[in-house]
């Protein structure tokens, strides 16, 4: 997202772990080393952070590096907690809010997740990438036709790749079609990385969501082993887990 909580928050996110991606030439017992050290650096900062509420339980920025630290490990439900702590403690950062609706989504509250990304689009309206969140909400509420009949409108120019995200979105391209433009543009290594990252991250999540599962994987996993991504700051790097844990779910043994 290109907006998010404001400064006094982010600069309270410094502690949370950003982790350098998996290469695919790792052997699977240096990746499950590498997957247990960061459950046990967030399961840490979960302790760290709940004694600290104890002790100042009306500080905003407490619930949030909590409920980034709860969501990173996957405990949904726990992370929309402190979530909407944060906005009945300051009401002001509802609209702002996009983490929230991830978290929503996650917990399967995909209407509460539709409605936060609805109210996040009045405080920016530019910003494609929270409309493709509020279809995934739609998709999962209320079924594919109405969610693409509901896609947010847009008239401004937005970051790359998301204008062409955006029409897959609507039916007007193709993953292939948007990879080749990316490969193909006269930009800088980094501004590719870049592009590449989100590219492969949503049209995995879109595979994801339409029950293409090794489409979904294949599309993840180049999104979790780009170089970008967890590097780039807060908003990427919390993109950066979205994509590590779909892919985990996704890998999880079938009930």
């Amino acid at each position: 997202m290109r907006f998010w909580i404001p400064c006094y928050l982010i600069f309270s996110l410094a502690g949370l772990v950003s982790v350098a991606p998996a290469d695919e030439k790792q052997q699977p017992a240096e990746k499950n080393q590498k997957a247990q050290a960061l459950q046990q650096t967030l399961l840490k900062q979960v302790d760290e952070l709940s004694a600290q509420i104890k002790q100042s339980p009306q500080q905003t920025s407490l619930y949030s590096r909590r409920g980034d630290a709860y969501f990173f490990l996957g405990q949904f439900k726990q992370a929309v907690a402190d979530y909407d702590k944060m906005v009945e403690l300051d009401p002001a950062i509802k609209t702002s809010h996009w983490r929230r609706g991830i978290a929503c989504y996650y917990a399967k509250q995909y209407a509460d997740a539709a409605r936060q990304f609805e109210i996040y689009h009045s405080f920016d309206n530019v910003d494609r990438e929270n409309g493709i969140w509020r279809f995934f909400s739609q998709f999962q509420a209320k079924g594919a036709e109405a969610a693409r009949k509901g896609l947010l409108k847009y008239e401004k120019d937005d970051r790359e790749p998301f204008p062409d995200l955006y029409r897959l979105f609507e039916g007007k391209t193709t993953p292939e079609a948007i990879l080749k433009n990316i490969r193909a543009a006269e930009i800088s290594d980094q501004e590719r990385e870049k592009r590449l990252f989100y590219a492969n991250l949503y049209i995995g999540l879109n595979a994801s969501l339409h029950g293409q599962t090794e489409a979904a994987r294949t599309y993840l996993k180049q999104a979790v082993a780009n170089q970008w991504g967890p590097r780039a700051g807060f908003g990427p790097n919390y993109m950066w887990h979205t994509g590590r844990l779909e892919l985990q779910l996704l890998s999880k043994p079938a009930k």
